[in-house]
């Protein structure tokens, strides 16, 4: 069943927003409930979501502290044994 809905929206990203559902033969109302259906669907959790896609995916950031080099040499270490 559908309803309506109002959103209040930087007129800017209205604009994009037109030209990309324009773009992809996507209507703006499909756009954005395709996105919200994507937000709010029970997440299946037989994998593991890197914390990268979960920054991404919800718009939240990755700890600044995070030692990259270490992850890195942990990985490579891994591999090492791996293959050996």
């Amino acid at each position: 069943m559908d309803s309506i809905l109002t959103l209040k929206l930087n007129k800017n990203v209205i604009e994009r927003a037109k030209k990309y559902a324009s773009t992809n033969k996507v209507s703006l109302s499909k756009l954005i409930e395709n996105y919200l259906d994507s937000l709010t669907r029970e997440q299946n959790d037989d994998f593991a979501i890197s914390p990268f896609v979960k920054s991404i995916s919800m718009g939240k950031t990755i700890p600044n502290d995070m030692d990259y080099k270490k992850i890195r040499d942990d990985y490579t270490e891994y591999l090492d044994k791996k293959y050996q």
